[in-house]
């Protein structure tokens, strides 16, 4: 990085299980970063840990900042700490660029996006994959949607926390990929969930079955990292049923509109409400194997 974007003024929005690592290596960059968070008590310990700044609103954090991101859990989240007279755009000067990390809607980017162009200011949707382990870890993959002078000035920020980053189109392009990312990852599980019960029932060696098949043709990401805690019939390692269940949501209201046939996805869907109705909303995702062992 140059000089210039080392030294960049940054303001942070939104400091959960990832926001909170993210922001983290922004600053270990070399940034100066002024973060707020809904608990303040959060926002302390961040700036504490990470030599940073907060801020008492998202507006005051996003005063004379040359960048501005935003990791919050939904629509009305990220509206709530965007828009109004306290939200971040009230705050933000004229040449800024606002980027969003939050998983929301394709039309929620856009709304932002025309809020944004009001003020002279910049956006990008930029959603990520890769969980809690890939953000602490600052490998996150970006998926980004907006212009192409934008993306050039906010990518080498990025760099902090990507492993793997791309603009995929107009503003909105970011969040449909999100979308695709989390059609996959659904069937996967589910197909992973399958292979977990099956293994059980025919009294099979589940470690010594799935290292084998895990470097073949039927290994994943979820495989590799998610085979040994399922067969543990343990679910506390990651991204949890109710944030899922909101993004498949997502996904399936995007298809109704565009036409798209997502029968495994609605399916899968349905087994976690199954999840979420015996009180494991707050479990990983993994944890449909549950459903199955109790005969779902």
């Amino acid at each position: 990085m140059n000089q210039e974007t080392v030294m960049a003024k940054i303001a942070f929005i939104g400091l959960g299980v990832m926001g909170y690592p993210m922001a983290g290596h922004v600053a270990r960059a070399g940034h100066h970063v002024c973060v707020y968070n809904r608990t303040s008590a959060k926002a302390e310990r961040w700036a504490q840990e990470y030599a940073g700044t907060t801020a008492e609103t998202p507006a005051a954090a996003a005063h004379d900042a040359d960048f501005v991101f935003t990791c919050v859990g939904n629509d009305a989240d990220l509206l709530s700490v965007t828009t109004g007279d306290s939200g971040a755009l009230a705050g933000m000067k004229s040449g800024s660029l606002l980027i969003d990390h939050t998983t929301a809607s394709a039309d929620a980017a856009r709304t932002l996006d025309a809020l944004a162009k009001a003020k002279g200011v910049g956006f990008l949707d930029a959603p990520v994959s890769g969980g809690q382990a890939g953000a602490e870890g600052g490998v996150l993959s970006i998926m980004v949607g907006g212009a192409d002078a934008d993306y050039s000035r906010a990518s080498p920020v990025l760099e902090a926390y990507a492993r793997s980053q791309r603009l995929l189109g107009p503003v909105g392009s970011g969040q449909l990929a999100k979308m695709v990312n989390q059609i996959a990852i659904a069937g996967l599980v589910q197909g992973l969930a399958e292979a977990v019960h099956f293994v059980q029932q025919a009294g099979l060696d589940g470690e010594a079955v799935f290292d084998v098949i895990q470097h073949g043709a039927a290994g994943s990401w979820q495989m590799i990292n998610r085979h040994q805690s399922m067969l543990k019939g343990e679910y506390d390692f990651g991204f949890a049923v109710d944030w899922m269940r909101k993004d498949l949501q997502i996904a399936l209201n995007e298809a109704r509109n565009n036409g798209a046939r997502l029968p495994v996805t609605a399916l899968v869907d349905q087994f976690y409400a199954d999840i979420q109705a015996a009180d494991g909303g707050r479990l990983d995702t993994s944890s449909l194997l549950k459903r199955l062992e109790k005969g779902g």
